[in-house]
């Protein structure tokens, strides 16, 4: 892994920033990978060496503040970090590329392919955000909003989102990694974008090829809320549940998530 940018100004992109980003693999298929709202680039980790390195050429970023990019300053919105995706794509001279966003992140993708669609080749949402937001209300809201300052919160929500069937130790690893790669500020001004925000006018009848990968074991974001949502919207969307995961699948069964990913961006390369 290298870095691929340190956060500084990028002209050209109206105050978008290069995001600090891991680059794997040197294949001719360029994908940008983009993380949820708990963690930082590292949300990615689990899948790294399993990642098919000859056809694909990835660029995991950090948002702003998290990771690396956890210092910069920003309004921390979903729309924001669409403009330093395409300002990384830039720096790293690609023109045309994929798009991989977990739960947040797959609203970032989506800002990403409103402002470029002629850019983007193919997009997969895991355990996906849609344009619409997420409809927290009362303790749900407030179990989210506060999580921020209270790590008991961001154990409940990851247990809660797993269905209450993960090891202990994996729950408190999870929770140490949020709270050591996000700055407090940030990581409560990102809820009220990804979950309040409601684009989705703006995406119905995108022609973009996506599919959408969600753990049947999602009680949030579940496969009925991507059929009444994303496959309602967008022209070429196809989803694939993954047996045993909730809504991490990348870390809860990493080998089934990279084939479901890594097949449907193959799919436009093959001369069949």
């Amino acid at each position: 892994m290298d870095a691929a940018g340190s956060g500084t100004e990028h002209g050209g992109t109206g105050g978008a920033v290069v995001l600090p980003a891991a680059r794997i693999g040197d294949g001719a298929h360029h994908v940008i990978a983009v993380h949820g709202w708990f963690a930082d680039r590292r949300a990615y980790a689990p899948v790294f060496d399993v990642l098919d390195r000859a056809t694909f050429s990835y660029a995991v970023p950090d948002l702003r503040g998290y990771g690396e990019a956890r210092q910069v300053p920003g309004a921390y919105t979903t729309g924001e970090a669409a403009q330093d995706v395409l300002a990384l794509a830039d720096a790293l001279g690609w023109e045309r590329f994929s798009l991989v966003g977990h739960s947040m992140g797959a609203a970032v993708i989506q800002r990403v392919v409103l402002a470029a669609p002629e850019r983007v080749r193919r997009m997969v949402g895991v355990a996906p955000v849609p344009a619409s937001g997420v409809p927290l209300q009362g303790e749900h809201w407030e179990l989210f909003a506060q999580a921020a300052q209270r790590p008991e919160n961001r154990r409940t929500i990851i247990d809660l989102s797993t269905g209450n069937r993960r090891p202990d130790a994996w729950l408190d690893l999870m929770v140490e990694r949020s709270l050591s790669c996000t700055d407090p500020t940030a990581f409560r001004a990102w809820l009220d974008s990804w979950a309040l925000e409601d684009f989705h006018e703006r995406v119905q009848g995108c022609r973009v090829p996506v599919r959408l990968v969600v753990g049947d074991g999602d009680p949030v974001l579940s496969a009925e809320v991507v059929r009444t949502t994303w496959l309602r919207w967008y022209t070429a969307a196809e989803l694939v549940e993954v047996p045993a995961a909730g809504h991490y699948p990348i870390d809860e069964t990493p080998l089934e998530t990279v084939r479901a990913v890594e097949d449907f961006l193959r799919a436009e390369d093959d001369p069949r």
